[in-house]
């Protein structure tokens, strides 16, 4: 189960950035992966694989090939009425359930360019992840403040949420301190964080930060795109999967071989 693991979580990863995500569903072997990892009883595994529908669920143009996909939402109804499973994986199981199965509303393409939730650059090498747990993140009002708090953080790079756990998780320069996100939450006044972080014991608990600990260096308009050390993004636009964390396999792209790892691991 590890390496089952291993390659969900690589694919979570691929799926939080979002010029990846039409890509992942288009592939013939990804989305079907993810959908035989939602009959495991791993709860790891589970998570990994609901974090990466949800992620993928964010592209809208994905959601039809996602809730037609072979299984799709009776592994999510079956996983929704399993017993004993944890809040957080049952709560993801329904968010990611309901946007499958609700009706899909276009959205104008001069709106959707101007919605601030993303702002990639998921090949540099300064990059570090945060999640954070956002205490009073219960509506899309919440989230909008969130969001243009956020956006105001010199260093943020992306960030996208799950609703249904309160949670956060923002991509920012490696030399940024984490109580810098916190604070700038905490200047709305209705909302708070804690950072999610994993013990010894693989269990995930919430560590307060001081969010008076640093001084907020905010951006006077978007956020900056970082500079690459060895590559420019323009001279990489037709690669359509980039590993986060890995360079490109010899035999192909990692897509491929997660791909070809769920077909053997599954269908033989």
């Amino acid at each position: 189960m590890n390496d089952a693991l291993s390659v969900v979580g690589q694919l979570r990863d691929l799926a939080s950035e979002p010029q990846n995500r039409e890509a992942i569903v288009q592939d013939q072997g990804c989305l079907p992966g993810l959908v035989l990892f939602l009959d495991v009883q791993d709860e790891d595994v589970l998570l990994a694989a609901l974090q990466a529908l949800r992620y993928l669920a964010e592209l809208r143009l994905n959601i039809p090939t996602m809730s037609n996909e072979l299984g799709m939402m009776v592994s999510l109804e079956n996983l929704i009425d399993r017993e004993g499973l944890s809040v957080e994986v049952l709560s993801l199981a329904k968010e990611v359930y309901g946007i499958l199965s609700a009706p899909v509303q276009r959205t104008p393409e001069r709106e959707r360019r101007k919605k601030p939730q993303f702002f990639i650059n998921s090949t540099n090498k300064k990059a570090k992840s945060v999640t954070l747990h956002i205490q009073g993140l219960d509506s899309t009002d919440q989230r909008g403040l969130c969001e243009a708090a956020l956006l105001k953080v010199k260093g943020v790079i992306s960030f996208t949420f799950q609703m249904a756990s309160k949670r956060c998780t923002v991509r920012i320069r490696s030399d940024l301190a984490t109580e810098s996100l916190v604070s700038a939450i905490a200047e709305t006044k209705v909302l708070s964080a804690k950072q999610v972080v994993k013990n010894e014991a693989g269990e995930e608990v919430l560590i307060p930060l001081n969010p008076s600990a640093v001084e907020v260096q905010q951006n006077s308009a978007i956020p900056d795109y970082l500079p690459e050390e060895e590559e420019s993004p323009e001279k990489d636009l037709n690669r359509a999967i980039s590993r986060p964390t890995a360079q490109m396999d010899a035999n192909g792209s990692w897509i491929n071989a997660a791909a070809s790892f769920l077909t053997k691991t599954f269908y033989w």
